[in-house]
């Protein structure tokens, strides 16, 4: 049910995308083609044709982004568990975190290199 509803808001937000791309600001857009003749949907029914379906289509995902949240899957809330439990885990486990007065283990030093001479340079005669 969740991923429909999912699927139902990004269908209606590309809708709403095309419609308010096809609007025009001043009262164009796809009524401004329609300017000429006066058939079936004129100018006027074409401005409100667009607006109902933006108001429409603005209340659908209202009412959807609603609906969604009360279905939300119950696993998707274990997945902060595990992360919560992983670093609760870790906590335990680094030797940082220890109390005090506790000596902290041992760590072994890398092998100390052997300095070397550096090399003699010869003079270059010019």
């Amino acid at each position: 049910m969740y991923l429909l509803f999912v699927i139902l808001m990004v269908i209606a937000a590309i809708l709403m995308c095309f419609i308010v791309l096809i609007q025009n600001s001043k009262g164009g857009g796809l009524a401004s083609g329609f300017s000429s003749s006066n058939a079936i949907m004129g100018v006027r029914k074409t401005t409100d044709f667009l607006e109902k379906a933006t108001w429409g289509l603005a209340a659908f995902m209202v009412i959807m982004s609603i609906a969604t949240a009360y279905v939300v899957p119950t696993n998707a809330s274990r997945g902060q568990d595990v992360i919560l439990e992983q670093a609760q885990q870790e906590e335990k486990t680094n030797p940082y975190n220890l109390p005090s007065g506790t000596a902290a283990p041992a760590t072994e030093a890398p092998a100390a290199e052997t300095p070397t001479a550096p090399a003699t340079e010869t003079p270059v005669a010019e």
